[in-house]
């Protein structure tokens, strides 16, 4: 029989990994390698967003039009696995939303207008946003309480893998292809994920914790539950909290390489080696956020890098023309910032809701945050990228205003 973790006390260097068991390290390496491509299937857009512009002729409003579009979407989707996790369990909800982006991803390489890209990248969205919602609590249940922020934050590192992936394979096609072509490309190679669905269904099990609940069937998967009066006001401010923090990030990883090649004119070359500084501080923010959160506790890490992230984009964004060393080694300190504030929803969202609403209450809050943030962007295209990314910072405020609203669960166990 499978021991799903341990209750032996592991002092050594990766303990959070080998305290899984076998089946929580295999749910690990799904969840992990999901939300990775979903991380790499994402970022086709705003790596091709100079291009698509230049091919369609868009305003920067239409541009923007087009991340912001993607992110409210994937807030539905993202809600609506919430639910479907909760119901049909974190495992058979996992495949269906990677199938999802990884279909979408490609038939937007396929687009002949506008208006079909636009369409197409909205149905993406409904994968994308679906994927976190899943693997999130599937990883939680497998966790024990004293590693859950760091195990769970390392899955939150694979967003800067799959984003360093298609740096990559964006800096290889964009030199190999035309950019009419080029954007078309990248798109076509989000079919990558389609071989993890295939691993996930062979190899991956929910945690005893989630099929427990889902046998009770005792309001499972159930947007009434989320809102009765004993967990109200957790999840009204912990969808404030996601609305300020993903408002933030959105700005910046919808607008930054548009900004770095019409503001700061840098070439493609030029461009991917930035983003190198930014990707990354993302990977090792991730990581330090999540064991800070085990260390100093959920709500004052995340206070810790609302306030530098903050400090840091305004500070990214207002440096003089040609000091484009200087935009360089601090994209480094804002990569690591803004990437680190996400490592402790994983485990602060599943540590707010009992098992058999675990899922709904992740989803809704982590995506009506989403949602609300997405807008973000689109205001970004109309002002103009550059200074008014600055706006993003607003977002982090408005974090640190939730904070104010939730309890401290460290160290809580799930029920």
């Amino acid at each position: 029989m499978d021991a799903t973790a341990t209750t032996e006390e592991d002092t050594r260097p990766f303990a959070w990994f080998r305290t899984l068991g076998s089946r929580g390290r295999r749910a690990f390496v799904g969840a992990f390698g999901g939300y990775g491509l979903d991380s790499f299937d994402y970022q086709t857009l705003p790596l091709g967003l100079a291009a698509i512009t230049a091919y369609y002729g868009l305003s920067g409003g239409e541009a923007g039009l087009l991340g912001t579009t993607t992110l409210v979407v994937s807030a539905i989707g993202g809600i609506g696995a919430g639910v479907l996790a909760d119901r049909i369990g974190r495992v058979r909800t996992l495949q269906i939303t990677i199938a999802m982006y990884t279909v979408f991803t490609v038939l937007c390489g396929f687009a002949p207008n506008f208006e079909t890209l636009l369409i197409f990248r909205a149905l993406q969205g409904l994968g994308f946003g679906g994927e976190w919602a899943a693997g999130a609590a599937l990883v939680a249940e497998y966790s024990q309480a004293r590693y859950r922020g760091r195990t769970v934050a390392f899955v939150q590192s694979a967003w800067a893998v799959g984003w360093a992936l298609s740096v990559v394979v964006y800096t290889v096609v964009f030199s190999l292809f035309s950019p009419d072509v080029a954007w078309r490309v990248m798109f076509w190679t989000g079919v990558i994920p389609a071989l993890l669905v295939l691993w996930v269904r062979r190899n991956v099990q929910d945690a005893p914790v989630a099929q427990a609940a889902r046998a009770e069937k005792k309001e499972r998967g159930s947007f009434k539950g989320i809102f009765k009066p004993d967990l109200l006001r957790t999840t009204l401010f912990a969808a404030l909290l996601a609305t300020g923090v993903q408002g933030g990030y959105y700005t910046l990883a919808t607008w930054l390489p548009s900004y770095l090649k019409t503001t700061r004119g840098l070439t493609v070359i030029g461009t991917g080696g930035y983003l190198a500084f930014l990707i990354s501080g993302a990977f090792i923010g991730y990581i330090t956020g999540g064991y800070l959160t085990d260390i100093l506790g959920r709500k004052k890490t995340f206070l810790l890098f609302s306030v530098l992230s903050a400090g840091l984009i305004i500070a990214y964004t207002q440096i003089p023309a040609g000091a484009n060393t200087l935009v360089l080694f601090l994209g480094f300190p804002l990569g690591f910032s803004m990437s680190a504030i996400f490592s402790g929803f994983g485990a602060f969202l599943a540590e707010l809701y009992p098992s058999a609403l675990r899922a709904t209450g992740q989803g809704f809050t982590y995506n009506l945050g989403r949602a609300i943030g997405a807008t973000f962007p689109a205001v970004v295209g109309f002002l103009g990228a550059g200074g008014a990314m600055v706006f993003g910072a607003v977002g982090y405020g408005i974090a640190v205003l939730a904070l104010l609203g939730l309890p401290e669960t460290r160290g809580r166990e799930l029920l």
